[in-house]
Formats: C-alpha cells, sequence, structure tokens
C-alpha cells in the first residue's frame, strides 16, 4: 500500500488547520482509554467543547489498533483531511492513493503477503481509513464522488464485525452530510440482494452467507431509522434491480429472501414488497406457460417427471439442483434448439416454484389461527395483491393458488374471497375482461375447492342463474342467434355454471331420501329422479334453447361432459340442441354480421370456428409444480376430476343413433346448411 510521505504529512501539519470530525452515530462511546491510559471520564471535565471535538474512539473490545505504519489513528486522519483538502485545491496526488487504498480491495491477489508496502491493504488498515474518512465526511462533496464509488466498493459484509460496524457509521455519517449520495449507498447496498455468495477478502476469516445478510440489514435497517423519506427510494432501487427472469434460481432465492428480510424489520415497506413478489411470480409463471405451450406435449411431459422425480428424492443440495441447467444453460450455443428449450423449461419451472414454495411457508404462521385479527388483515393484503396484479393477468397458472389455498382455512376468509369475486364480476364499471377472469375465477374456485360447502356451491349457483336469466331477457328480444363478441358476459355465466356443475353436481341435488344414494358413491346417483336446487332446472332449460343458443359458444369440452353428466343424472336431455348447432357457422355469421366482412380480409380460415368459442380457462386446473404441490396435497384442499364409474362405458355408438333419430325430422326438413340467423324456437 503507498501511503503518504512523511516529509509532506509534516509540512502539512505545521500549515493546515484541524477541522472537527463528526460524531459517531452508530454508537455512543463508552468509557475508553486513551494513549496514555487516562479514562475519557477525565476529559470530560474539559467541558461540553471538548466533547463535542471528539473523534470516534475504541475499545479494546473492538480489537482496533492504535497504531499504523508506525503512526497512531489521529495521524492516519491528519493524512485524510491533508489529501482531501489538497483534491479540493487541486492537487489529486494524495486523493487518489486514497482511491488506490479502496481500490485495491477489489483486486484479486496473484502471489502472497509480504512485507512490502505496496501489497494490498490489510482489513485492520483499511478500517483505519474508513474510520478517518466518517470523521471528515463533510469534505466528501460532488468533487469527491470517484473515492465514494471506491469506497462503496468496498468488501465490508465479508469482513469481521468490527469493520462492519464502523463502515455502517460511514455510510450513515456520509448520507446525512451529503444527502446526495443517498442514492448511491442504497444501490450499493441493494446490489448485494442478488449474491448468494459474497467473495472473502484475503487474508479475512471466512464468513458465512447467513452472518453477510444479518449485517446488510442491520445498516439498512439503520439508515432508514435514521431517514425515513429514504424508504420511497429504496422501494424504487429493489424494483428496477429485481433479478430477471433469465437469472439463475439462487439469485432469485437470494434477493426473495433480503426483500422478506427487508419486509420484516421495516414493515412500513411490507405492502410494497408483497405487490412487488407477487407481479414477478405472476411474470415468471407466464414465462413459463409460454415456454410449455411452444414445447410438445412429449417434451413438458418429459420435464415435469424429472422434476417429480428429484424432488420425491429429495434433493436438498442446492449446488446440485442448479448446477446442472445453469451451468449447460450458460453455454446454450453448443446445444440444439430441442435442448436449449427444455433447459429453459426446466429453470422457469424451478425458479417459479421455489419462490411460491417459500410465500407458502412464509404465510403459514399467519393462519395458525385462521379466524384472528392477523389472519384477517394477512388475507385482506392477499386479496389485494389478487385482485391488482394476478386476476387481470392472462395465462396466470399458479400464482393464484395462493388465495385459493389460504382462502379455505375457514369459511370466513372463503366467503371473503367469493365475495371479492362477486364484487369484481357483476360491477358495471369495471373492464370487460377484467369482470369475465373474475367469472372464471369464481367458477373454479367453487369448483375446485374441497372446503366450499355444499349451501356456498348452492348459493353462488343461483346467483349465476339470476344473472344469465337478467341478460337473457336483456339481449334476447334483439338476438338474432348466438355472437360471443356482443354477449361475451352472458356466455361466460352459462359457462361457469355447466363447469360448476361437472364438479359439484352432488351439491346441487336435494333429495329429502339421502338413503336411496351414497354420497362417497357416484354411481349410486345414476339411474334414480333427484329432486335438483329450486330453478335450475327450468332456468338451463330456458337459458340453453334461447336464441342466444350458448351451448353453441361454451367450450365444446365442457359443453359434452355436461350433456353426459345431465342425461344419466336425468337432470335434463340436450343432445338435440347439441346435434342442431352442428350446422350452425359461427364464423360466417359473425363475418356478416359484426363485422361487415372485413374479416374476410385478414386472412382467417372460415372453417375455423375455434375463435368463435370461449376459451376453456379455469385458472385452478391441477397445480403441476413438483415442490410447492406438496401444500395443496397435504391440506386435501382441491377437488381432482373424477368421472363417475361405468358412466364413460356407455355405447357411445347406440347414443348417437338416439341423438340422429331425435334430430331427423329437422334434418329431413333442411336442405340447405342453417345458420346462426334461422330463428330459435324460444322454451319460455
Amino acid at each position: 500500500m503507498t501511503t503518504l510521505t512523511e516529509s509532506r504529512r509534516n509540512m502539512a501539519l505545521s500549515s493546515s488547520q484541524v477541522l472537527t470530525p463528526v460524531k459517531p452515530i452508530l454508537r455512543k462511546p463508552t468509557r475508553l482509554h486513551d494513549k496514555r491510559g487516562r479514562e475519557s471520564d477525565e476529559d470530560d471535565a474539559e467541558g461540553p467543547d471538548a466533547k463535542r471535538r471528539k473523534t470516534v474512539v475504541f475499545d479494546e473490545s473492538l480489537n482496533m489498533v492504535k497504531d499504523f505504519c508506525s503512526r497512531s489513528l489521529e495521524e492516519v486522519k491528519r493524512e485524510v483531511r491533508l489529501a482531501l483538502e489538497r483534491h479540493a485545491a487541486g492537487d489529486d496526488e494524495d486523493y487518489d492513493n486514497l482511491k488506490e487504498i479502496f481500490g485495491s480491495d477489489q483486486k484479486s491477489r496473484s502471489r502472497p503477503n509480504s512485507d512490502d508496502e505496496d501489497e494490498a491493504t490489510r482489513s485492520q488498515d483499511l478500517l483505519a481509513y474508513v474510520v478517518a474518512l466518517t470523521s471528515y465526511v463533510p469534505l466528501l462533496g460532488r468533487k469527491c464522488s470517484g473515492l465514494v464509488t471506491s469506497i462503496l466498493k468496498c468488501s465490508w459484509l465479508a469482513r469481521d464485525d468490527v469493520f462492519a460496524k464502523a463502515y455502517i457509521q460511514f455510510l450513515a455519517a456520509l448520507c446525512s452530510a451529503q444527502g446526495s449520495y443517498l442514492t448511491q449507498v442504497l444501490s450499493m447496498m441493494v446490489d448485494q440482494f442478488s449474491e448468494s455468495r459474497i467473495r472473502t477478502p484475503p487474508n479475512c476469516a471466512s464468513v458465512s452467507t447467513e452472518t453477510m445478510r444479518q449485517r446488510l440489514h442491520m445498516g439498512l435497517r439503520y439508515l432508514l431509522a435514521l431517514f425515513p423519506a429514504a424508504r420511497s427510494v429504496l422501494i424504487g432501487i429493489v424494483t428496477s434491480k429485481f433479478p430477471y427472469s433469465e437469472e439463475s434460481k439462487k439469485v432469485h432465492l437470494a434477493y426473495v429472501d433480503n426483500l422478506l428480510r427487508l419486509r420484516k424489520h421495516t414493515p412500513e415497506v411490507d405492502r410494497d414488497i408483497m405487490e412487488l413478489i407477487t407481479s414477478r411470480v405472476v411474470k415468471l409463471d407466464v414465462e413459463m406457460q409460454l415456454d410449455l405451450e411452444d414445447a410438445d406435449d412429449s417434451t413438458t411431459a418429459a420435464v415435469m417427471s424429472q422434476l417429480r422425480s428429484e424432488s420425491n428424492g429429495l434433493l436438498e443440495d442446492d449446488d446440485l439442483d442448479d448446477s446442472d441447467a445453469e451451468s449447460v444453460l450458460s453455454d446454450a450455443s453448443d446445444l440444439d434448439e430441442d435442448s436449449a428449450r427444455v433447459l429453459a423449461i426446466r429453470s422457469h419451472v424451478e425458479k417459479l416454484d421455489a419462490i411460491l414454495d417459500t410465500i407458502f411457508d412464509l404465510y403459514s404462521p399467519y393462519f395458525e389461527d385462521p379466524n384472528s385479527p392477523e389472519a384477517i388483515s394477512c388475507y385482506e393484503d392477499m386479496l389485494s395483491d389478487f385482485s391488482n396484479v394476478v386476476l387481470p393477468t392472462y395465462r396466470s397458472r399458479h400464482s393464484q393458488f395462493l388465495v385459493f389455498y389460504f382462502g379455505q382455512k375457514s369459511p370466513r376468509l372463503t366467503e371473503m374471497f367469493v365475495g371479492t369475486l362477486f364484487n369484481i364480476a357483476f360491477e358495471s364499471n369495471r373492464p370487460s375482461i377484467v369482470k369475465q377472469s373474475a367469472v372464471a375465477y369464481l367458477a373454479s374456485f367453487v369448483a375446485r375447492g374441497a372446503r366450499v360447502t355444499g349451501d356456498q356451491v348452492q348459493t353462488i349457483a343461483t346467483t349465476l342463474l339470476n344473472y344469465m336469466n337478467y341478460h337473457r331477457h336483456n339481449y334476447e328480444p334483439e338476438c338474432r342467434g348466438p355472437d360471443l363478441r356482443r354477449y361475451t358476459q352472458y356466455y361466460m355465466n352459462v359457462q361457469a355454471l355447466l363447469y360448476l356443475f361437472c364438479f359439484r353436481w352432488r351439491d346441487l341435488i336435494i333429495d329429502s331420501e339421502t338413503s336411496r344414494v351414497d354420497y362417497d358413491d357416484p354411481a349410486s346417483y345414476l339411474g334414480q329422479d333427484h329432486d335438483w336446487m329450486l330453478g335450475l332446472k327450468q332456468g338451463l332449460t330456458n337459458n340453453i334453447f334461447s336464441k342466444l343458443n350458448p351451448l353453441k359458444v361454451c367450450s365444446p369440452g365442457i359443453v359434452a361432459e355436461f350433456a353426459k353428466l345431465a342425461h344419466h343424472l336425468g337432470l335434463m336431455y340436450i343432445y338435440p340442441r347439441l346435434e342442431s348447432n352442428k350446422r350452425i357457422q359461427l364464423s360466417q355469421f359473425v363475418g356478416a354480421y359484426s363485422t361487415g366482412g372485413a374479416l374476410r380480409d385478414t386472412g382467417y380460415d372460415p372453417q375455423d370456428e375455434k375463435w368463435t368459442h370461449l376459451d376453456p380457462y379455469f385458472p385452478f386446473d391441477p397445480y403441476q409444480l413438483p415442490i410447492s404441490r406438496r401444500w395443496l396435497e397435504e391440506s386435501e384442499t382441491y377437488v381432482p376430476w373424477t368421472s363417475i364409474p361405468g358412466l364413460n362405458g356407455v355405447d357411445e355408438e347406440e347414443e348417437d343413433d338416439d341423438e340422429r333419430s331425435e334430430a331427423g325430422d329437422v334434418e329431413d326438413e333442411e336442405d340447405e346448411e342453417d345458420t346462426a340467423t334461422d330463428d330459435e324456437k324460444d322454451v319460455d
């Protein structure tokens, strides 16, 4: 290390005025001994002016050396002061030496330490300069930004506790005296959030990652307590520095862990932090879904199978977790396109899975008593993030299971979730796309939520029926046929009810003689007459056979399953309606009626009617992430799809013959293909 020359130092000491150093702010000085062995309380007799002139002092517990290269700490302070003063006057030699002292901390050593002064600075030497600079932060103005930048690059987290505390003192003093550096200081600290491992400087004892993170947040907590206005600045920084989706799982987990620590010690930023994490989880979720859709089914199945087998084998080693996929991804130029896609899918799945597992674990303690004020308040916050971030995002696949899982902890929480969805789905001032999404969430939650009660199922089914009838009465007088663009909200309600029926039909039966059936044996319900929920049968009949013709617009898969169940359970027989719908060409109708034929200019296939059907999006379809799925499996809160035993064995050919015979009269009467503009018989 290059030091200032002795002669230059002596000349400066004889001609310069000693500046008053700033008072230490991290801790109050204790009773200390000076170099002559006298206790500090002797100095107390010198009066308050003497106290104000005191510099940062260290007791024996700080293990601070009093001599530095044959100089006392006071001499180091004089060196620092003179270097800063001369830099202000245009002489940069000593100032550049200070920059080199801190810059050497970033350089790797190519040879062992020796007695040569040009060797990298030892930790105790660097500590002396940090303490000295703390005393003269008023001199570190804009002209000293280069030195400040070098200091902020110092490996302070990986050194000992004494250095870390002294460094935090310096940061606090710097921000207090030079407020323009606050953003730069906070940015430096947030940069450490992504570090899963920090290099230990030479000649320093190894420090654990946990210890480094504790020191980092001790500094953050102290700065935020001193400067409350810095919280908004910090939120902007942590948002901008959140890892890109291409970053590794380790980087994401390290960053999220540090965000959660920040949230814990600074509750004022709690909502901002959780909304940020939620938004980035949703982004990862959507990107993962796009990756899965781009890959073929066999590739997706292979990736998921491998991840499940690894999770079942209790693969706990982080190095083993990440090394294979990420090391290969780093050299993606050597991979073919298919292999690169597989590794990208695996990387996205692992990151999303690990973060969601962390969040499930974070929230669980709040719901040990699900009716407590803490649980209610926590779930309200979760619903806020869900409403603002998750629900409006199309293709979100797993992020929403947080509100699904915790919403079933108690009936009150279930009602909170259902009430939120109802408010969004049926408020007139909401965007149409958001209302449609809310209806899909509502139907999917009721269908898949194992702890949603039968009474709640009937209440929600009744509400959907009421809105269906309301829209039907408004739309039908001017309706010429099924039109998804004009009546989207109506069709969403119908599809939601059909989907709900397919899963929860047993809860819609109100048989008084329960001895005839066994709730746990769906096959016992077949071939019997049932008393259905009031208004269900008539309401479905009125809507299905109306001019709006929802069965033509709803997802064919859902319609087919509903038709089969409704027939064998004795609710209604709709196969003739389905057969007549085959002769209705929606694309021809929509092209002429809704767009004046403009669709013909877009190159669309007039025979492909997929775009005229509702998307079968139900956001609580089976959870696929291999590790975090344990929360749903262990709690038994999820209803998987199960068909009625024996129902799928029905002779489909015989059923088709029945359909054709009942629809034969219509076919014989018509020689040309029907269109959606044909009048439909109203059942009302």
